[in-house]
């Protein structure tokens, strides 16, 4: 079959190491015993060929047409399980029952998006095995205290362990990207809610790294925080060294203030 050919347009680099594609694969453990997987962007498949060879219930969403088509010529087994649409347009809980995996080599202009989608289905992504842009990969499984550590690291980091695996260069893919790439696993806690109200964690988080270089007296401002909990030495800290218990404390205490008044 004729080869596509990769979209600019689309952030689309196909991996042409067989070698890592087999690795990444092999990086989706079936977290929490679900054998459905969705892979993001499947290109030409050479991701795809190393995820059939598990033995999964593998299902795949592509936006370029061009790739579908080739898709569909490769994989007739998958007749019916090869969607052609925009992941961040898709009504997930609609078309997908019950738990799954998301596997892919993401493109690097969407894949922050791609992760603020997945936190609206996390109750069904049991795991998520991807390669992206080696900053993004490396800011969302940081730790408190780095400088990667950032809005998107706190909000996976409640609902997932994160574990970066290894880095790609970028010889290896059609047409090279200008970065380095990462690929990391994330796979569900048991954290079925959080200790607080999920959509003021959202806000609180969101505002907390809204200028990196303030403290969070500052940054917090606009919540109210009430007068005697001015003193507390967490306010003299910035961002970047809260942990997730750290942010849900914080929620709480906006939610009693709140509650208060």
């Amino acid at each position: 079959m004729e080869k596509v050919k990769a979209k600019k347009h689309l952030g689309q680099h196909f991996l042409t190491d067989l070698s890592i594609a087999e690795r990444i694969a092999q990086s989706v453990t079936g977290h929490h015993g679900s054998d459905k997987v969705l892979e993001i962007g499947p290109g030409m498949g050479v991701l795809t060929d190393y995820l059939l060879l598990l033995s999964l219930d593998l299902h795949l969403i592509e936006i370029d047409r061009e790739s579908i088509a080739y898709l569909n010529k490769k994989y007739p087994q998958l007749e019916g399980k090869i969607m052609e649409g925009d992941f961040l347009k898709l009504n997930l809980p609609e078309i997908f029952k019950g738990k799954y995996a998301i596997a892919g080599n993401f493109p690097y202009n969407i894949s922050s998006q791609i992760f603020f989608k997945v936190l609206e289905v996390k109750d069904q992504v049991t795991e998520v095995v991807c390669m992206l842009q080696k900053e993004v990969a490396e800011r969302i499984a940081s730790p408190k205290g780095n400088k990667d550590y950032g809005i998107l690291s706190v909000l996976l980091q409640a609902y997932y362990d994160i574990e970066y695996l290894f880095t790609v260069p970028p010889e290896v893919f059609d047409p090279p990207p200008r970065v380095n790439s990462g690929v990391i696993r994330l796979k569900r806690n048991e954290v079925a809610k959080l200790d607080c109200n999920e959509k003021l964690f959202k806000q609180v988080v969101k505002a907390g790294f809204g200028n990196r270089r303030k403290t969070l007296r500052n940054c917090l401002k606009p919540f109210n925080l009430p007068t005697e909990f001015n003193s507390n030495p967490i306010l003299d800290k910035r961002a970047e060294q809260l942990d997730v218990a750290d942010f849900i404390f914080l929620t709480q205490t906006i939610e009693a203030s709140r509650g208060n008044n």
